[in-house]
């Protein structure tokens, strides 16, 4: 699953470890998100997409 959470991150001047301490996890979650070696949880997704104003369909894309 591809998705759009690095370009988002940078837009609002965060680092892997600011954004990991907002939403709950650790700095390596975040990682492996951006990395997609890791789909994370619909909590963190719907946390994810609130957090970038943005919805969960629009912030993580299905490969086909």
């Amino acid at each position: 699953m591809k998705n759009n959470i690095r370009e988002l991150r940078k837009k609002l001047g965060l680092k892997q470890e600011d954004l990991a301490t907002i939403v709950g996890v650790t700095r390596q979650t975040i990682n492996a998100i951006e990395n997609q070696k890791y789909n994370p949880t619909l909590e963190l997704a719907m946390k994810l997409a609130k957090l970038f104003n943005t919805t969960v369909e629009e912030l993580f894309i299905l490969d086909k």
